[in-house]
């Protein structure tokens, strides 16, 4: 679990992942992840973790819209969430601050 809230707060202003990506990040699931977002998630910046194509559900595009709004994160037209392809964080960057992060976690 901490280690998914973690590999989120890495995420830059501005920028997005999805949950396959931390996933991948953190050696889980994505379904997983969303698990652990959905219980624990509300402390970090849930709003820049999507869905692969970049949509969050209405609920939670609702309560994320601001936030975008103030990142520069533009909705798509179609109104489900942003174009991910525009706004995906370097993973390779996120990758290293992930390492930083979790230098003090047991292994």
């Amino acid at each position: 679990m901490e280690r998914v809230l973690r590999a989120v707060e890495q995420v830059p202003r501005g920028r997005v992942v999805s949950y396959g990506d931390v996933a991948a990040l953190v050696g889980i699931g994505p379904r997983q992840v969303g698990s652990i977002m959905k219980a624990y998630g509300g402390n970090v910046t849930w709003w820049r973790v999507t869905n692969s194509y970049g949509d969050l559900p209405q609920g939670l595009l609702d309560r994320a819209r601001e936030a975008w709004a103030e990142e520069g994160i533009l909705v798509k037209k179609n109104g489900l969430g942003c174009r991910i392809v525009d706004y995906r964080a370097d993973l390779g960057a996120m990758a290293a601050a992930y390492e930083r992060a979790v230098r003090d976690l047991p292994a």
